[in-house]
């Protein structure tokens, strides 16, 4: 059973895929902007496309002539997945997940309005004008998001009446895609931030994993760490939201579905069709599959029996704080090899930008063991990493 994979978005996430397949025998071409991207590295082809150009898409997809179209980030243009669903290609995990989620609007408006869900209060603005009402309905702090991006990229809160302007500046200079909108969303206060892997199979039932807690900076994971702890209502209420969600959309994969965890119950946040950044925390071994080859295994139709937490564990981010762009070197990595029950991934990006995520540090215990005292491991084997 060797299918064709388009990946779509070719950054760390999608090397991880690449790995997963070529290690069950999968044909796989890796495509993004860009070229040397991570996936292109361990892909059995690429390309380099303006992937929010239809025409050019079309005819990359005319060329391989696909099974399965697997988009890893948000910058694409999607609107395109219904035609090649019509034309037998198998979009991952559906060509109305792929365009739902690529857009804050349509997956916040479909959780919110038409299914129910409970989310942070929420206004769309296209204009300086609009925002600053928004944030008179809504009340500051504030954040402030585009409708389309991923990493936390163009995301920024709003305190007083002049971070306005700056909010409005950062969301539509850092958003991904062409459309200069942006969401603004109420704070909450929330004790918890967690990602629900949740695994939706071909002829199989939905499995959960379990849920990671991850801490943020800037709208981006800095750490993440596996299991984290929850009650058992709060618990089941974030498998039946994601549950709602995840049928609503339909098709199967592995989605990452964000909660904040409050002292009055679950809130929806944000939702991937794909392998989460948060939950690179299972490299650390912590389940008895990677979300990777979670979400390959069901794109595939591979039955998945059952997830089991295996280890606890935790990943912490190496990142590139310079605002300037180089081709990377790397140091320290045998100081970080120094460390027991830890490991490292570096990403093989071709260029340094500010934030930039270049590597990360793993580290796992006993499943019975805290996974905080893996954190604190993690993030010491992270800051052995040295860009330079």
């Amino acid at each position: 059973m060797i299918k064709k994979i388009l990946l779509l978005g070719s950054g760390e996430l999608g090397k991880e895929l690449v790995i997963a397949a070529q290690r069950i025998g999968q044909h796989v071409i890796a495509v993004d902007s860009y070229k040397d991207a991570p996936a292109m590295h361990v892909a059995d082809e690429f390309e380099v496309i303006d992937m929010l150009d239809g025409a050019v898409l079309d005819a990359i997809v005319a060329k391989h002539q696909p099974d399965l179209i697997v988009p890893e980030i948000e910058a694409i243009r999607t609107e395109r997945f219904y035609d090649y669903e019509k034309q037998g290609i198998q979009v991952v995990p559906s060509a109305k997940a792929a365009n739902y989620t690529m857009d804050r609007k349509a997956i916040r408006d479909l959780a919110a309005i038409d299914l129910g869900v409970k989310t942070a209060p929420y206004k769309y603005a296209k204009n300086i004008e609009e925002l600053t009402a928004a944030v008179a309905l809504i009340g500051m702090p504030c954040v402030v998001k585009p409708l389309m991006s991923s990493s936390g990229k163009g995301q920024s809160v709003i305190k007083k009446e002049e971070d306005i302007v700056r909010a409005w500046d950062i969301a539509t200079n850092k958003g991904r895609g062409d459309k200069e909108e942006v969401i603004v969303e109420g704070f909450i206060d929330f004790h918890t931030e967690i990602t629900l892997l949740t695994v939706t199979q071909k002829n199989g039932p939905t499995l959960y994993c379990p849920a990671i807690g991850h801490r943020q900076e800037r709208g981006d994971y800095q750490e993440s760490w596996q299991p984290v702890h929850l009650s058992d209502d709060d618990l089941k209420t974030a498998q039946e939201m994601a549950d709602k969600v995840t049928k609503a959309l339909s098709g199967a994969g592995l989605w990452g579905v964000e909660f904040f965890i409050t002292n009055n119950g679950v809130v929806f946040s944000e939702l991937s069709p794909r392998p989460h950044d948060t939950g690179m925390v299972t490299l650390a071994g912590t389940q008895n599959f990677s979300e990777f080859e979670l979400h390959l295994r069901a794109i595939l139709g591979i039955p998945i029996q059952e997830i089991t937490l295996e280890r606890s564990g935790a990943s912490a981010v190496v990142l590139f704080k310079e605002d300037i762009e180089k081709v990377p070197m790397y140091d320290g990595l045998d100081k970080a090899a120094q460390y027991e029950k830890s490991d490292f991934r570096v990403f093989g990006k071709p260029v340094t930008r500010q934030y930039r995520r270049m590597g990360l540090g793993l580290a796992y215990e006993a499943k019975d063991q805290d996974p905080k005292i893996s954190v604190e491991r993690a993030k010491k084997v992270a800051e052995c990493i040295k860009v330079i």
